[in-house]
């Protein structure tokens, strides 16, 4: 499925040079500040052309389907960091290469994801890959990227991205491990002195590690879950079923843990239900759906467990990291008019990736690979330690608490 930069008027020809693209995808060429893209008949298997300045990276972003909330989100943050990057290019060895970003939708489609990795990798020759902002996605394009032996920054929050490490060598994970955004929660459900608690958790891999996660949590601080409910997927699931559920134990809490679009509409199924309780997010709630005019209802006084770049900077926050963040969501204010916590993800997974070829003065995948591995930093959304031994790197230091407070995410501890 192919989708056009909204601005289109920005886009120039000739910055593509000898590049073409899938009938599915587009592509962001960085020269001079202008975005390009064009599209290339499917019988075409010839090597692409390549500068030979590029540092080339591929991303499957969810732009439509289920998760187009998140993957818009990133779009919009790969076009202001690629244009920071490109300004002065990526000094590599004795060159400064500038990035050559090609883009592609995957429709929220893990087959779509799965083939977009395996054309990107082995047909355009990437040097890195990013995306895969659910975690169905991510974990399609995994075999993949193994097998070609490519980098891979995923932006999907499901354990089992970065785990086993064996089996996940390329794989390298932004978002917070559950477990820490569980005990998180917990910790804050426990001060509140709620004791009924019930979990509303969504399908597939996100899901399952939520209730892996907040199980073993509530057992550390030996309080139990009344009920736990797995919410449906699809387009537009029927959520009834799996709110009476949870609202049939009485609960005085309910953790939804689940992506956007499902977050908001089971906050919504829950207050239609008269649940009047505190409702109580993971991270992979905060989307500019989930506080849609629709939502806003429902979700006004809500808790979430977010990095803490959901509050944006402060403005006495002076170190390099946090004026770095405070440019940041400058610029993705002045061009979209509003800010949302998860699009740091992308900004931070294309700058570690060029962290690592000016490390490894290379843009071989070996060494990249190498170097992505052994960076401790903060980004815009967090700090990340990855290692040998980890390759999961968002650090629960990173964690703030948020509340729904006249339609917006406040910080709150």
């Amino acid at each position: 499925m192919t989708r056009a930069w909204e601005a289109a008027a920005e886009m120039a020809a000739p910055a593509v040079g000898g590049w073409r693209l899938g009938r599915r995808g587009f592509l962001v060429a960085a020269a001079g500040g202008a975005l390009a893209a064009c599209g290339r008949e499917t019988g075409d298997v010839r090597p692409p052309r390549r500068e030979s300045g590029e540092l080339v990276i591929g991303a499957s972003l969810e732009l439509t389907g289920v998760g187009q909330s998140l993957g818009v989100l990133q779009e919009r943050a790969l076009r202001i960091t690629l244009d920071q990057l490109n300004a002065d290019g990526i000094p590599v060895g004795n060159q400064r290469r500038r990035i050559r970003l090609i883009v592609q939708d995957n429709a929220s489609d893990p087959g779509i994801a799965a083939r977009q990795a395996t054309e990107l990798a082995a047909r355009e020759n990437v040097h890195a890959l990013l995306g895969g902002c659910l975690a169905e996605t991510s974990l399609a394009m995994i075999p993949v990227v193994q097998d070609q032996q490519v980098p891979f920054v995923s932006l999907a929050s499901a354990d089992g991205i970065a785990l086993p490490l064996a089996q996940r060598t390329y794989v390298y994970k932004l978002a917070p491990d559950s477990r820490d955004v569980a005990r998180a929660l917990a910790r804050l459900i426990r001060t509140q002195k709620h004791e009924r608690v019930a979990l509303l958790a969504g399908t597939g891999a996100h899901g399952d590690s939520g209730v892996q996660a907040v199980t073993r949590a509530f057992e550390t601080l030996e309080q139990e879950l009344v009920r736990v409910a797995r919410l449906p997927g699809g387009a537009e699931p029927d959520l009834g079923a799996a709110v009476r559920r949870v609202l049939d134990r009485e609960p005085d809490a309910v953790v939804v843990w689940a992506t956007a679009p499902t977050s908001g509409a089971a906050a919504r199924a829950l207050r239609d239900a008269g649940y009047e309780g505190d409702i109580f997010f993971d991270a992979g709630a905060v989307a500019e759906e989930t506080l849609s005019p629709d939502n806003t209802p429902a979700v006004e006084g809500a808790y979430v467990v977010h990095p803490i770049s959901l509050s944006g900077s402060s403005l006495t926050n002076t170190t390099s990291a946090g004026l770095a963040r405070r440019d940041f969501v400058f610029r993705y204010l002045r061009q979209y008019g509003s800010f949302s916590g998860f699009a740091p993800y992308a900004s931070d997974a294309l700058q570690l990736i060029a962290n690592a070829a000016r490390l490894g003065k290379s843009v071989d995948r070996g060494r990249l690979r190498a170097y992505l591995q052994n960076q401790v930093t903060e980004g815009i959304a967090g700090a990340y330690s990855f290692g040998p031994i980890r390759h999961g790197g968002m650090e629960a230091g990173s964690l703030g608490v948020f509340k729904v407070s006249r339609g917006a995410w406040s910080r709150i501890s």
